[in-house]
């Protein structure tokens, strides 16, 4: 229901005095991937639990922590009991946080499904291609999921999953955390109710970062897109999904452009070399410095699996940077994600988005301009302000944030109701809401790859 909005009422919306900063609590202990400490949930259940949610966890890595903290920070909510993970220093440390029983301790994900059922849900962290084996077997032997983005990196599989879904009425919770975060939930909730009057057109940057950039997707773990997912889904499908959720319609047809312009053989400097160990003549001055990033500024090493001694980490991280991808060369790596990509989308009712993927950015965070009839915000995660055309006022909100602007553990506490409540309508970030924004993403690199418009098949 719309309404004529008054300066009252945005500010009591947006449950600010103008300027206003939120500060929202942080956990004392736990931090995400960019040392950040991890922002606490407002509000945990309407129902009281009776007992914690008992979860198994596969993939011990970067999310698999900082999901599975959650239960350090909140025992009596939920409980680790199980994980799979075939690197053996990140089991045993899991285990170790986690108080696991060895018979609990699984190498692969395929080990968990050889035993009867003996929790309530599965949390899947895996590499992406690896999300659709372990959420099958789940949803088939009856846990409840909750399921790193992206779902899969293959249409029919999310389609399949969607349907299994539908058939074993179990909950399935999908990692789209920016929907928790309240940045974006005061954005959906104004532009929703009218404060803007009729939404006409959204512009979303999404600026990863050139450090960022060089470690995830074109070092790491996602620098080859057919291996694993295209960066459309492996990084953006956030955005498309978050696009989807402010719009409030159905997406119709898009539009996509971007390659690989800079990260490429034929652009090494003079003087570099296969790896930034080997002498490379102009590594003191390369933004993209191996040594620097890791070994001088101690950046993202959280994927070397250093030791709990620091005193070595100095010469653990020299031998990394020597033996695996973290260490060569960004010209010369196998890379073939995108390193810039844009997107225009058509949604039902005429209503239009541009987003754009940077990789050559010195920020990270989300940026967003929202344009309607009688209003526009204009805002970067950590505030925006809507301004009233018709008046003139403008009125600000403001938070404190942390890189997913507080929804990691929201979504967890989401998840852990609607599974108490058996009731998957509970939930932000639901299997069925979650599909478009992939149909959205398999769409555009159809486009970018064909050069054309292509429509968007619900």
């Amino acid at each position: 229901m719309r309404k004529n909005w008054s300066r009252r009422d945005l500010l009591k919306a947006v449950g600010l005095t103008a300027g206003g900063l939120a500060a929202l609590p942080v956990s004392s202990w736990a931090k995400n991937e960019q040392g950040q400490p991890l922002i606490l949930p407002d509000s945990l259940y309407p129902v009281k639990l009776v007992k914690p949610i008992t979860a198994i966890t596969c993939g011990a890595g970067a999310r698999g922590n900082v999901y599975g903290n959650y239960a350090i920070q909140y025992p009596e909510h939920l409980k680790i009991v199980g994980v799979a993970e075939p690197i053996q220093l990140r089991n045993e440390r899991y285990a170790v946080k986690h108080s696991i029983e060895n018979t609990n301790r699984f190498t692969t994900w395929e080990h968990v499904f050889q035993r009867p059922k003996f929790a309530d849900a599965i949390i899947i962290t895996t590499p992406d291609d690896l999300h659709y084996g372990p959420c099958m077997e789940a949803l088939k032997l009856g846990y409840d999921v909750l399921l790193e983005k992206p779902i899969s990196p293959s249409e029919k599989e999310c389609r399949d999953i969607l349907a299994l879904t539908k058939k074993t009425g179990r909950i399935v919770a999908v990692c789209h955390v920016l929907r928790y975060a309240p940045y974006f939930i005061q954005l959906h909730k104004l532009i929703q109710s009218g404060a803007i009057g009729e939404l006409v057109s959204i512009q979303h940057l999404e600026p990863i970062g050139y450090d960022h950039m060089a470690h995830s997707y074109v070092r790491g773990n996602w620098h080859n897109s057919k291996k694993t997912t295209p960066i459309i889904l492996a990084k953006s499908c956030h955005d498309l999904d978050i696009l989807r959720w402010m719009v409030d319609k159905p997406s119709k047809s898009i539009q996509a452009f971007g390659d690989v312009k800079w990260f490429r053989k034929e652009n090494a400097p003079p003087g570099s070399t296969a790896r930034c160990t080997d002498g490379c003549a102009i590594e003191s001055t390369c933004p993209y410095s191996a040594i620097e990033h890791y070994q001088r500024r101690r950046s993202r090493v959280y994927t070397l699996d250093l030791p709990d001694d620091r005193t070595k980490w100095d010469e653990v991280i020299l031998d990394r940077l020597k033996t695996t991808n973290y260490g060569r060369c960004v010209y010369r790596m196998e890379n073939d994600q995108p390193d810039h990509y844009i997107a225009n989308i058509l949604f039902e009712n005429n209503i239009t988005a541009s987003f754009s993927m940077e990789a050559f950015t010195s920020y990270e965070g989300r940026r967003t301009r929202v344009m309607g009839s009688t209003g526009d915000i204009v805002g970067d995660m950590n505030s925006f302000v809507l301004t009233d055309f018709r008046s003139g006022q403008k009125t600000e909100w403001k938070q404190t944030t942390d890189g997913h602007g507080g929804g990691d553990w929201r979504l967890v506490a989401n998840w852990i109701q609607a599974i108490t409540e058996k009731n998957p309508a509970l939930l932000s970030s639901t299997i069925d809401q979650s599909i478009e924004s992939h149909l959205m993403g398999f769409a555009a690199e159809k486009s970018r790859l064909e050069k054309r418009v292509t429509d968007i098949t619900l």
